[in-house]
């Protein structure tokens, strides 16, 4: 027998769970599919924590980003518990760095409070870090981060109080459209709604192949790695900023990471990963050899944490479209079909304000937030 709902969400990660929730606030009948356990470890959604910032190189994602700071306050205050922990941000790189650049205007523009440091400067307010001469450094006050695996129970528990039903351990196995509705055939029995939103992360290429588009994702095999600093005062949130490193030109990728906090140590990673064809082909057993390529980098601008032992890594799923920007649209044939994909490993930060987007299309058509970056028809123009 097919148990039938309003709307049913595959994929329980950052942007389902926050689907679900948005569905379930405006009395939608609301089923939430998930094939491994709530909050697990093989996808992008999982962790400590992830970076929450206003400052980037394109100005859409600044004005979303004010969009998206008020929304996971009022989630704080629904939960009863802190989901965002500001410690200040840095961007640093050289001078001329284009990226950087662009970041520096967004910030200026978006008219929000930052200063633009010397290296010097940089160096005195933040000892931990080095800085070459020839570097810029934009300091933003309201960056910090978001405590990620706290935020997609959050958002779970919070939808099933308001009365939707979420499955974990259910894979999907087929979905069928119909002309004003949707069958879900799943290992736990067959359902139907009026609305799918398909949120399933590094799997929904295979998952959508079968409703006739491709779209345009690979998949990168990323590495977080935490390190444990002789000097962890010095390197923990209470006295250290998140920071981003321009410096793709030199170390061939962006290096981030995320000062230590709740135990976790302190996080630097590459902002990318090698591809593989389908995430059933990741090794999760993470390298050595990918913590020795950071060393150089934490040698030359992060020297506390450069030698420090490895208290643990993990690999982390890039769902990456070829522009790097979101998919948040409807099937090009099918409107009561919306699609949250290829969120290219920042997307985190936006999960709220995403969810509530993708509910907004589901039942109106459209979303007041700016959706412009994020339209398919891009891909086929």
């Amino acid at each position: 027998m097919t148990e039938t709902y309003d709307a049913i969400v595959i994929g329980a990660g950052a942007m389902g769970s926050a689907a679900a929730y948005y569905l379930s606030r405006r009395g939608q009948r609301v089923l939430l599919l998930e094939q491994f356990e709530i909050d697990h470890r093989r996808g992008s959604s999982y962790g400590f924590s992830r970076i929450i910032r206003y400052s980037y190189d394109s100005p859409e994602y600044v004005e979303l980003a004010k969009d998206t700071y008020p929304l996971w306050f009022a989630l704080e205050d629904e939960l009863g518990e802190q989901l965002v922990t500001k410690t200040g941000g840095i961007d640093f790189g050289p001078e001329d760095d284009p990226t950087l650049q662009a970041t520096i205007a967004s910030v200026r523009d978006g008219g929000l409070s930052h200063q633009h440091l010397s290296p010097l400067e940089a160096q005195k307010r933040f000892p931990q870090f080095r800085f070459d001469d020839n570097f810029a450094v934009l300091y933003q006050p309201d960056s910090g981060f978001l405590r990620a695996s706290r935020a997609v129970r959050g958002h779970v528990r919070l939808a099933r109080a308001n009365g939707a039903t979420a499955l974990d351990n259910t894979a999907v196995a087929a979905i069928r459209i119909g002309s004003d509705s949707v069958e879900v055939l799943s290992s736990r029995g067959d359902f139907s709604a009026a609305k799918l939103v398909v949120t399933a992360g590094s799997w929904a290429k295979s998952l959508l192949a079968q409703t006739g588009i491709d779209l345009p994702l690979r998949v990168l095999r990323c590495q977080l790695n935490f390190m444990s600093p002789a000097d962890l005062p010095m390197h923990s949130a209470e006295n250290c900023p998140i920071y981003i490193a321009h410096l793709r030109k030199r170390d061939g990728e962006a290096i981030y990471g995320i000062p230590a906090h709740d135990g976790s140590g302190f996080k630097v990673a590459f902002h990318a990963g090698p591809a593989v064809a389908h995430p059933s082909e990741i090794d999760y057993s993470p390298s050595a050899e990918d913590v020795d390529n950071l060393r150089p980098f934490l040698r030359a601008h992060i020297p506390g944490v450069a030698d420090s032992p490895v208290q643990s890594s993990r690999i982390c799923l890039y769902t990456q479209t070829p522009d790097e920007h979101f998919i948040v649209d409807t099937h090009p044939e099918n409107a009561h079909v919306v699609i949250g994909a290829g969120f290219s490993g920042h997307g985190f930060k936006f999960s709220t304000t995403i969810g509530k987007m993708l509910s907004d299309i589901a039942l109106d058509g459209s979303t007041r937030h700016n959706d412009s970056l994020f339209k398919l028809a891009r891909f086929s123009a």
